[in-house]
């Protein structure tokens, strides 16, 4: 694999890439229909961060995508989706928190996060 050039770091091999599109009107759909998927796929961080947003459905939906490119790009499905968190730093940025023996990983994925009206799209970055 080639060694690729990440701004801010130097030497960086790109390990994996994921990407997850989703419509918001699913993951609503699926929230309303079920309870207990909040408590299964979201933090309670997460949970209280979206409940706080005007459209809260995106920023569940937009969670939900990056935790699914976090699990491509680290090319495993053993990562239960509630051990990944997303938060975002002060200035804006999102980052991901992983919980349990995959803890070590996080400092190595870089996400980016976008909604809008009917759609949610994220892609992480594995890389060492």
């Amino acid at each position: 694999m080639n060694e690729t050039v990440v701004e801010g770091y130097s030497n960086v091999k790109i390990l994996g890439t994921g990407i997850d599109i989703i419509e918001i009107k699913r993951i609503k759909k699926v929230i309303a229909g079920n309870k207990g998927f909040l408590r299964r796929v979201f933090t309670a961080r997460e949970i209280t961060y979206c409940e706080g947003k005007a459209n809260k459905y995106q920023h569940y939906a937009v969670r939900f995508a990056a935790k699914e490119a976090i699990l491509k790009a680290l090319g495993s499905k053993s990562i239960a989706l509630i051990d990944i968190s997303i938060r975002n730093l002060d200035n804006g940025k999102p980052e991901a928190e992983l919980s349990g023996k995959r803890k070590k990983l996080e400092k190595n994925i870089t996400v980016s996060l976008s909604h809008c009206k009917e759609y949610a799209v994220a892609q992480a970055i594995y890389f060492k």
